[in-house]
């Protein structure tokens, strides 16, 4: 052994033992912090320690506050000064080793894998903290993940929370988001794949987004995700386990890095964790990828090997090869030991359409799927509860033409709501005060209302689609239930950009905002509800008095063929059959009056080159 390096490691030991021993003991003010060599999800900016209990030095220094220490005690010296150490401290550690196999008791239902409690209380040591200035680092249990994740109650709202953040990088230039299935390689198990080719996360943006609350996103007005907890909310709704790859194009004279974080449920529950810890790696770019360590190399050693111990990918070439995915820049998320059911079936489905991803249970319905075959522009409203395809191509007001979304292989059609509306209205709604005067001149949302074009086959088919930012909040959102048909078939699409959205983006927060908007769109639906039932009394009336004007104007016409020339009784039949095609054409077609006009000069046509 080096004895130089050996008095090196023993001064830097001594100092972290003081720096410990005063934040511990509350001694010795003015101690610096302790340099965190464990990544936890409040942390933004240090590698991980992987297992919790091998990686940091400062871990495994346990000094009490201000006394002594019972046995025998080492004595080194550092910079001069003689320091008392702990017995064993100069000794070699051994090396942690990580568990591969979870825990039998792992329950793979989403709903029950909230009840991990950790360690009993009286076998764990009180773990050390780091601290800023004299304030204790909060921990973050693993239970929080989970309970986090419970404000997601429908599993394709978190899928959509991915997309939002790859339509989002738009601004850094994606062209687009793929949605596919994947297969673990060790345990031949289906993953969720969702990537995209925006700008990437360079190493401290990587943290950021598997810190909790942090959102840069919220300084920027356009952007759709505001709150900072989207990702880790979607991603452990959906499994019990994310990899993330992410290569950042270095731009302002940055080299260029890639990273890989992994924040696994699996890991910290089988390995009884009772902080969260999220081991990441980076990679710089020089003359090809090198390591870049945040600490020491043995801390990002220990990382890898947690990573290819509780990853789908068993070594640092098979991690690295998903980077050949990305090509120049991007971001590659893998969500693997995917939620079941109460049955052990996978809730996301991969095989009713195999380029689609669909739900099992109750947000699907098979009268529903066979209704929307028959009628297609009432297909969204039928379907987007089960079918990620249906629910992605209404989920944005406004997709960018050179974005794609593509889902298993096949792109995703974008559409608006607007083009299955027959007999549109457009109303502008402004929040007013209770003086009535405006409340802000920008609080405004342009409402398109109409009827379905299916609705007369008296498909039960209505409520408003409300979008904030672009982004659909509420679909098909019923606010006026009528105790007969009222307001059957009356669909609406509006963007309410001045009501705050909830932070699973599937309802607005309970405001009076809120509560004026839901009034007034009750009182727009029965406005031209009520307008269009006159309307459509009016044209029924009309509509039958023309087609008698016809039917008459027909028959009288063939009588007066049939007394001044003998016609046949074949003749007769087809006259009879060319009238009931007029009244079947009459009865199709929503503009009855031209359709009417134009067959009468068509009679006048035939009479005419008839001889009579």
């Amino acid at each position: 052994m080096n004895p130089r390096a050996v008095k090196t490691e023993t001064a830097a030991a001594a100092e972290r033992l003081r720096s410990t021993a005063s934040v511990a003991g509350g001694g010795g003010g003015g101690a610096r912090p302790v340099e965190e060599d464990l990544i936890e999800l409040s942390s933004s900016d240090s590698d991980s320690d992987g297992e919790g209990g091998g990686g940091g030095s400062w871990k495994r220094l346990r000094v009490a506050g201000g006394g002594g220490s019972a046995g025998k005690r080492a004595r080194v010296s550092a910079a001069g000064e003689s320091v008392d150490v702990p017995p064993g401290f100069l000794d070699p550690l051994p090396q942690a080793v990580a568990s591969a196999a979870p825990a039998k008791s792992v329950t793979k239902q989403f709903w029950k894998a909230g009840d991990y409690d950790g360690k009993p209380f009286g076998d764990v040591a009180p773990a050390p903290h780091s601290s800023v200035s004299g304030f204790d680092h909060v921990r973050v249990h693993p239970k929080f993940l989970h309970s986090n994740a419970t404000s997601h109650k429908w599993a394709l709202g978190a899928l959509a929370e991915l997309l939002d953040n790859s339509l989002d990088e738009v601004a850094n230039g994606a062209t687009y988001v793929n949605i596919d299935m994947l297969e673990n390689n060790k345990d031949k198990t289906r993953m969720l794949l969702v990537e995209d080719d925006g700008g990437g996360m360079d190493p401290d943006k990587m943290r950021q987004c598997m810190s909790l609350g942090y959102s840069a996103k919220s300084k920027v007005a356009s952007t759709i995700g505001q709150y900072g907890n989207g990702f880790k909310t979607s991603t452990m709704r959906l499994g019990a386990d994310v990899l993330v790859f992410s290569r950042s194009g270095g731009q302002g004279g940055k080299r260029l890095t890639q990273s890989i974080g992994m924040l696994s449920y699996t890991f910290l529950r089988s390995t009884n964790k009772e902080d969260t810890v999220v081991p990441m790696i980076d990679y710089e770019h020089e003359q090809g990828w090198i390591r870049k360590p945040r600490s020491t190399f043995a801390d990002w050693n220990t990382s890898l090997q947690t990573i290819t111990t509780w990853s789908p990918y068993s070594t640092e070439a098979e991690l690295l090869e998903q980077f050949n995915f990305i090509k120049e820049h991007g971001t590659r998320v893998v969500i693997y030991n995917l939620w079941e059911d109460d049955e052990g079936h996978l809730e996301l489905d991969f095989d009713t359409d195999v380029h689609d991803i669909q739900l099992r249970g109750g947000n699907r319905d098979e009268k529903n799927i066979q209704m929307a075959k028959q009628f297609p522009n009432s297909k969204h409203f039928l379907t987007y509860r089960h079918s990620l395809r249906s629910y992605a191509s209404i989920l944005y007001l406004r997709v960018p033409s050179y974005f794609q979304m593509i889902l298993r292989g096949k792109e995703i059609e974008h559409h608006n709501i607007v083009n299955d509306m027959m007999l549109k209205k457009e109303v502008t709604y402004k929040p007013v005060a209770p003086n009535g005067v405006p409340k802000d001149p920008n609080m405004v949302a342009d409402v398109t209302i109409g009827f379905v074009k299916d609705a007369k086959h008296h498909v039960d088919v209505q409520g408003f689609n409300v979008y904030h930012q672009n982004r659909l909040i509420k679909p098909f959102w019923r606010v006026w239930t009528a105790a007969g048909s009222g307001g059957r078939g009356v669909i609406g699409v509006l963007e309410a950009n001045f009501i705050e959205p909830a932070h699973d983006k599937q309802d607005f927060e309970r405001t009076t905002l809120l509560a004026r908007l839901e009034a007034r769109l009750v009182q727009m639906q029965k406005d031209y509800w009520s307008v269009s039932l006159s309307f459509s009394f009016f044209t029924f009336v009309a509509t039958w008095y023309n087609i008698s004007f016809v039917v008459g104007y027909r028959l009288s016409y063939l009588a007066l063929v049939s007394i001044s020339v003998p016609i046949s009784g074949q003749e007769m039949l087809i006259e009879l059959d060319m009238l009931g095609h007029v009244l079947a054409k009459v009865m199709k077609q929503e503009d009855a009056s031209s359709t009417i006009q134009d067959l009468l000069e068509q009679l006048n046509a035939a009479r005419k080159g008839r001889k009579v």
